[in-house]
């Protein structure tokens, strides 16, 4: 840069300053557009790499804003402070659409990954567009197929790791959030059942299929029928309800 007259040293300096680009780099883009600082500058920024860096750049810096200070992850701390600046309850329902939209592994953990991944796929590299991209999230469980698809996914998502099975209390609470969309009437009967006849962890079967029972079988279970190859557990629910009197239906038909 010795070689350089004061004027385009000055230049090549406020270019550095601004993009943070080597002196190399400085030099050839100002020779490029004539010395001229401005369209130097319009020209670096219209660069794909460097476009991709900057986006990549917003999406790091809201990574960053929730990580783990230990590990490379957003945990439940995280979580909870993302949901504070959403303004959003961390039982909020919307905070599980959201883990199903970042395909996230394991309840209260975004790896770093299905952070930055998600929140590109959802077009988010702010915390405004996070706050209006709210509404989306919960227009998504209105769609009968992708409110089956966030159904299935929570399974995997909320059990322990290397457990086949959903723990109980977890299942009960999921259950009632997750039903409360469909408003099923039968969720409190259904999840007093589960505590008092079965009282353990949560197949992958029952949990798929009771989602198909609460839409196929109507409240009074009147067109329940035994034979359709449900899992045992639905069976000794509709035996249990009609103990209880609680269905229309009659054990002797």
């Amino acid at each position: 840069m010795n070689k350089l007259g004061f004027a385009r040293k000055e230049k090549v300096q406020q270019f550095m300053s601004v993009t943070g680009s080597s002196e190399k780099s400085a030099i050839q883009t100002m020779k490029t557009n004539d010395w001229r600082l401005e369209g130097a500058l319009e020209a670096y920024y219209n660069q794909e790499h460097v476009k991709a860096a900057i986006e990549k750049n917003r999406w790091e810096v809201l990574f960053n804003k929730y990580k783990d200070p230990n590990v490379d992850m957003i945990m439940a701390d995280g979580i909870s402070n993302l949901c504070n600046d959403l303004q959003v309850d961390p039982q909020d329902i919307v905070m599980l659409v959201l883990s199903w939209e970042l395909r996230a592994a394991t309840i209260c953990e975004f790896s770093k990954q299905e952070f930055i991944g998600g929140v590109q796929s959802l077009e988010i590299d702010s915390m405004e567009k996070f706050k209006k991209k709210i509404p989306h999230l919960r227009s998504q469980l209105k769609d009968e197929d992708t409110f089956r698809e966030i159904y299935n996914f929570t399974f995997d998502w909320a059990k322990e790791k290397g457990q086949k099975t959903l723990a109980l209390e977890t299942a009960l609470a999921l259950w009632h959030l997750l039903f409360a969309e469909l408003e099923w009437p039968l969720i409190d009967q259904w999840c007093e059942f589960i505590q008092e006849r079965h009282n353990k962890a949560i197949s992958r079967d029952v949990w798929l299929q009771l989602l198909e029972f609460a839409k196929t079988v109507d409240a009074t279970l009147s067109n329940y029928a035994a034979e359709g190859a449900w899992p045992c557990l639905l069976d000794e629910f509709v035996e249990y309800s009609i103990e209880n009197g609680t269905c229309a239906k009659k054990s002797d038909e």
